[in-house]
């Protein structure tokens, strides 16, 4: 499966790139020394530049990379608490980066690769808002791992606790790293898409949870083309749905239409794609429709839910597609979560209120893909109303 080839060249990038072995040492004895301080001189910020300057530059320029990882360490350690030295340690470590990553471009394809694969694991160790938008520079590499690492240091827990701090700078931070993820989310493997996921559910800000509806969708869209990929990641997302839903009443039917309906397609996969798919995706979908039932509808109803999982371990799919139909909805009768939570399908013809998620297709080898592209535009116009206009207002980032 594609995702594990993805998944493992993350893993194998990492294991490439801290390894260990002899390089040159970086003299860490004058920073040590300012970083004891409690006032700083113009000299002793000039330590901390020279410090930067050089150990970035032995990043960039260590052609077997095999000391990578401690090269890393020893910069991350040297991070401090006084005032000045974070600020001096910021615009040198932003200011040396950058050079880093430009001077990648003038190397030959696999060491670009490689040193800004370091650069970027650097980043998304220091966590440091004013490196933000080096990351953005990568999040359209031709390399799905860069792209990957892109995505991980604008998103990682660190930067999230960072965004959530409140002030203008910050949400206008926030604002900057969710529109940038909105243009990639259609491109994006599934790997990376989990992490853009799980960023979306905990910024606290309202563009988050358009962020997360907008992947919701695009999964959606797949489902309608069966051509989804990696189907254990939409039992993450609707879990992350599910607690906005239940933390917050922020256009909550707008979640809630667009949970049943990827919920819908995860069931009517399973149900309906048995000769289609393999069984690595059958466990999959299984597992997303038990974890769901037991992780989400029982709390968004407020009483345990196991239908489904009896319905799954016994394989009886009429069972299954009854508890589909009675909790989500089936022609002119809404299911009980919608109802719970006061949330359609959106409309139909007429402005008609629609009760039912949409049908899937048939599967490939009984449907031309020509129905797909239809099936496809169906889903576009009926979740467009949700996601709202295409293209929002740029936000300029200034920290």
């Amino acid at each position: 499966m594609k995702v594990k080839r993805v998944t493992a060249a993350v893993l194998a990038a990492l294991v490439v790139l801290s390894a260990s072995a002899s390089s040159q040492a970086v003299d860490t004895r004058a920073i040590d020394g300012v970083r004891s301080k409690g006032v700083l001189s113009n000299q002793d910020l000039k330590v901390i530049d020279v410090f930067l300057a050089e150990a970035v530059q032995e990043l960039v320029d260590t052609r077997n990379f095999t000391d990578i990882a401690r090269l890393r360490t020893i910069i991350l350690s040297r991070r401090g608490s006084q005032g000045q030295y974070v600020r001096q340690f910021s615009e040198s470590a932003r200011k040396y980066i950058h050079a880093g990553l430009q001077r990648a471009l003038t190397l030959e394809k696999d060491r670009t690769v490689k040193v800004t694969l370091n650069l970027l694991i650097l980043i998304d160790g220091l966590s440091d808002m004013r490196l933000l938008d080096l990351s953005v520079s990568q999040l359209r590499s031709n390399n799905a791992v860069v792209r990957y690492w892109a995505v991980h240091s604008l998103t990682n827990p660190e930067i999230i606790k960072l965004l959530n701090t409140g002030g203008t700078a910050t949400s206008q931070g926030a604002k900057f790293i969710v529109e940038k993820l909105m243009e990639i989310v259609n491109n994006s493997r599934p790997e990376t898409v989990g992490l853009m996921a799980q960023f979306a559910a905990g910024v606290k800000i309202p563009q988050g949870e358009q962020l997360l509806l907008q992947i919701a969708s695009a999964r959606i869209k797949q489902y309608a083309a069966w051509k989804v990929e990696y189907e254990l990641l939409d039992g993450a997302i609707l879990r992350l749905m599910a607690g906005k839903m239940t933390s917050t009443n922020l256009n909550r039917s707008n979640v809630g239409s667009v949970f049943g309906q990827l919920y819908s397609c995860v069931i009517q996969r399973y149900v309906r794609g048995k000769e289609h798919l393999s069984d690595v995706q059958k466990h999959q979908l299984a597992s997303v429709i038990v974890g769901t039932e037991a992780g989400c509808t029982g709390k968004l109803l407020g009483t345990p839910q196991t239908a489904m999982k009896r319905a799954v371990e016994r394989g009886d799919d009429s069972a299954l597609w009854a508890e589909h139909n009675r909790l989500l909805g089936e022609g002119s009768k809404a299911g009980q979560l919608p109802t719970k939570l006061n949330f359609t399908y959106g409309t139909g013809p007429g402005g008609k209120k629609l009760l039912a998620p949409m049908a899937l297709p048939a599967p490939p080898r009984a449907k031309a893909e020509s129905s797909f592209n239809e099936a496809t535009s169906q889903v576009t116009k009926r979740i467009a109303p949700v996601l709202g206009p295409k293209k929002q207002q740029p936000v300029d980032m200034t920290m």
